[in-house]
């Protein structure tokens, strides 16, 4: 390095040159030295030469060592030519961007973006800022969306516009920047009288925004609603509003009791050291006392059967199960008495025999029948007989 500074300030421009030559020969280059040789050289006014020593850089180094290298080798580049190498460019940004990790791309996407902006087609400006998207890591997403729905809006409207922020929506953001770029994109669709759609991404973008965490949001949907809405719809975002807010207090208690929350004398007496004789009895030694743990859990889960049972409310009528009291013998004080003998309970009065009356059935009704029973020869008497006389009759018989 020193003998490189000595060359440059004291020697000519060709024997500076020899010593570079002679570093890169041996190999000991440090990305630097690169830098310094090509920007000599570029003062110089040997631009192509310049490009060579990046050339060489690029070649030799990988990231993160090559950013800087790639950096000024692709500003020098696009300052020089303009748009007169646009292809050559293009390759440039492709090679860069295909060595380049997720977390040193956004920039060069940027540059590569500008340089079709300027010199291009907006078309493949547009496809650089989505494989950007795609392709930065997560924190730098929405702040490359936020530049790619500016450029879409002022290239080609809002067709395009609504277009990416579908996209961005579906993509696999994270929360907060979904919810950010629904917030944006309602707005839009405010401006431009789409009310429905802008209540439709309040509601999807809702799922994000604790109440407790995140009043803001609520505040701008309530006074979205004020202005645009009815009761149907704020009663609806009411609603929304509490489904949301019990969604987050459930994950919250869902968290502490994964965490292992429980009862200060509970983990105590889980955690304690069992001693070779307390494993034999299952008891737990803690701080000189013996206590059962499983006792020690039963008298913590039953502390809520001992307490009394509250005062009624007002008004309220008790259905006979909760505050009940049971009786020694266990039965049930409420308990219909049905008993087994069903005659036992039909009264005396009803259980009396029924005279029946007697009544004289017409002749007609008997026919020839009747006719051959009043010439029995073993009866002299030709009167009339009822069922139940003849009965009797034939009984005696």
């Amino acid at each position: 390095g020193h003998s490189t500074d000595l060359e440059e300030s004291l020697g000519t421009l060709a024997s500076a040159r020899e010593v570079y030559d002679r570093i890169l020969e041996l190999r000991i280059a440090t990305p630097q030295i690169f830098l310094n040789y090509a920007h000599m050289m570029w003062e110089n006014k040997y631009f192509e030469e310049a490009f060579k020593v990046y050339e060489k850089g690029v070649a030799v180094f990988k990231y993160p060592h090559v950013k800087d290298i790639w950096q000024a080798y692709l500003t020098q580049f696009v300052g020089r030519y303009k748009g007169s190498k646009l292809e050559r460019a293009r390759d440039l940004f492709e090679q860069a961007l295909s060595s380049a990790p997720p977390a040193e791309s956004k920039n060069l996407f940027v540059q590569y973006a500008k340089l079709e902006e300027d010199y291009g087609l907006s078309r493949h400006a547009m496809s650089i800022y989505e494989r950007a998207c795609k392709t930065v890591q997560d924190g730098e997403k929405l702040e490359v969306y936020e530049l790619y729905l500016n450029r879409a809006m002022e290239f080609f409207g809002v067709g395009k516009v609504r277009e990416i922020f579908e996209m961005a929506i579906d993509s696999s953001l994270p929360n907060a920047a979904v919810k950010a770029l629904c917030l944006k994109y309602a707005v839009l669709e405010k401006r431009l009288g789409e009310i429905d759609r802008a209540r439709s991404l309040y509601v999807h973008s809702s799922q994000f925004a604790d109440p407790t965490a995140d009043p803001a949001f609520w505040l701008t949907w309530n006074e979205f609603e004020v202005k645009h809405g009815n009761e149907d719809t704020f009663r609806e975002m009411l609603r929304m509003k509490r489904s949301v807010s019990a969604s987050y207090s459930q994950t919250h208690f869902n968290t502490a009791v994964a965490g292992g929350s429980a009862a200060p004398g509970t983990q105590a007496a889980l955690s304690a050291p069992l001693d070779v004789g307390d494993r034999k009895h299952g008891h737990v030694a803690y701080d000189g006392h013996r206590m059962d743990s499983m006792a020690t859990l039963e008298s913590q889960s039953n502390v809520g059967s001992t307490l009394t049972a509250p005062a009624p409310l007002s008004g309220f009528v008790s259905g006979g199960v909760e505050g009940q009291q049971v009786t020694g013998t266990g039965l049930n004080q409420e308990e219909i008495d049905i008993g087994d003998d069903d005659e036992s309970s039909v009264p005396t009065t009803a259980r009396q025999e029924v005279e029946l009356e007697e009544v004289s059935v017409p002749l007609q009704v008997f026919g020839k029948l009747k006719e051959r029973e009043s010439v029995d020869p073993g009866d002299g008497a030709a009167e009339a007989m009822g069922a139940k006389d003849r009965f009797k009759k034939r009984q005696r018989v």
